[in-house]
């Protein structure tokens, strides 16, 4: 039987106000989190969160009444069809972002992973700001969840969402739960930001290209495609020293087929050879420590003899240009730092092993205990404490907790002093 013309509108009708009604609804975004775990948030997060997802759904919801306004106004049902579909796509749009944004706020609603995760907020704008502002660049907030699985992520701030004109309101950072007390994967993925905003990782691409091309093409090539990751690690490496080595060590580790495994289109360099290039940057400035010691596991874990014959080539080569790269990337003047190297920025001889005993030498009981140790050197601490656990695990325990303390400590230094009293 034929459709009548008046079943089509009826039908068409009918599929608009379900989309825009459920446009609407998206715009209680205390359903989307608890209010609890959005007052968790520092007021300036908090704000901007959500005035920025406030205005997707705005223009979604405006799509809708404009289009539900034509038709109102004798708008031909066929014609306004193809609208509709785009009004259900651009919802499911908006809704996957609200959903990802309200899982990572409602983490917050234990008061005790609150507290942590606040003051992870706190470390990761610190990370974010040794550089950024001293080239004179906005730090953008940092909002930090908790979520399964081995590594580490980040949706940078300022990317673009659905409608390419409402950039992404914060840093949200995943910490995954087996790396909460093991916290330095935060400094890779906020050096992801910082690489983003300096324009870091193109630079270094073209600059690792040059320099390693005299070793092999093949060599230069693959780092060039690399540069993006390594830009994190070389980040991370610069504030927390060889902290980042062991917990990178656990996260990548495998079966030696893996190990050595190059995965078509990962921007990573394969495990074997990040590990060997994160010792090989504390080697370059620190000499010799316990770096050395997850490398030498990682030899007799995964001897290069079992490496398929390509691989192993690009291996040796790459084992061969590691000097190189740490200085490309750490030495190298950058246009995008102002001219100067990283280590001009942040220097990695302030997180050497000697200077970190120094600093909890000298701080004695109020390394942990001072309030103004914590803003005044949260970076250098955050590496101390995180080195703990690995160099005595037979107290990883007590070693962890005292972390976890601590970074609740630097969140409860930065909430709101209304807050606090509440």
């Amino acid at each position: 039987m034929t459709e009548t013309v008046t079943e089509l509108d009826r039908q068409t009708e009918s599929e608009l106000a379900h989309w825009r009604l459920a446009a609407e609804a998206l715009a209680d975004l205390d359903a989307v989190a608890a209010p609890e775990a959005w007052q968790a948030l520092e007021d300036y997060l908090q704000r901007r969160v959500r005035d920025r997802l406030s205005e997707v759904v705005a223009v979604l919801v405006a799509e809708g009444r404009a289009l539900h306004r034509k038709l109102g106004a004798g708008g031909n049902p066929e014609e306004c069809r193809p609208a509709v579909l785009r009004l259900r796509a651009r919802y499911l749009q908006v809704e996957t972002i609200l959903d990802f944004y309200g899982d990572a706020v409602n983490s917050r609603t234990n008061p005790a992973l609150r507290g942590l995760l606040r003051g992870y907020d706190v470390l990761a704008g610190d990370s974010m700001s040794a550089i950024l502002n001293r080239l004179g660049i906005e730090s953008p907030p940092a909002l930090v969840y908790l979520d399964r699985g081995l590594g580490a992520a980040i949706l940078r701030a300022g990317i673009r969402l659905w409608d390419h004109s409402h950039p992404s309101p914060a840093a949200a950072i995943k910490l995954t739960r087996h790396n909460l007390a093991y916290p330095t994967a935060l400094l890779h993925e906020t050096g992801h930001q910082v690489a983003h905003l300096t324009g870091w990782n193109a630079e270094l691409a073209d600059a690792l290209e040059s320099r390693l091309k005299p070793h092999s093409a093949e060599v230069a090539q693959m780092w060039r495609g690399w540069a993006g990751e390594v830009a994190g690690d070389v980040h991370a490496f610069a504030q927390a020293g060889w902290a980042p080595v062991a917990a990178l060590a656990n996260v990548v580790d495998g079966p030696t087929p893996a190990v050595y495994r190059i995965r078509f289109g990962d921007p990573h360099p394969f495990p074997f050879l990040r590990v060997m290039f994160n010792a090989e940057l504390c080697r370059s400035w620190f000499g010799a420590g316990p770096w050395d010691d997850v490398a030498d596991v990682w030899w007799q874990r995964h001897p290069l003899a079992k490496a398929d014959g390509d691989v192993a080539a690009l291996t040796r080569a790459s084992l061969a240009a590691l000097p190189d790269v740490v200085d490309v990337c750490t030495r190298r003047p950058m246009a995008a730092f102002g001219g100067v190297p990283l280590s001009a920025l942040l220097d990695p001889r302030l997180v050497s092993p000697a200077a970190l005993a120094s600093l909890a030498l000298q701080a004695g009981p109020s390394l942990l205990g001072s309030a103004y140790l914590r803003r005044r050197e949260p970076l250098r601490i955050l590496a101390h404490l995180s080195t703990r656990a690995v160099l005595e695990p037979a107290a990883a325990a007590e070693h962890q907790a005292r972390l976890l303390a601590w970074v609740t400590d630097v969140g409860a230094d930065a909430a709101p002093r209304a807050r606090q009293a509440a």
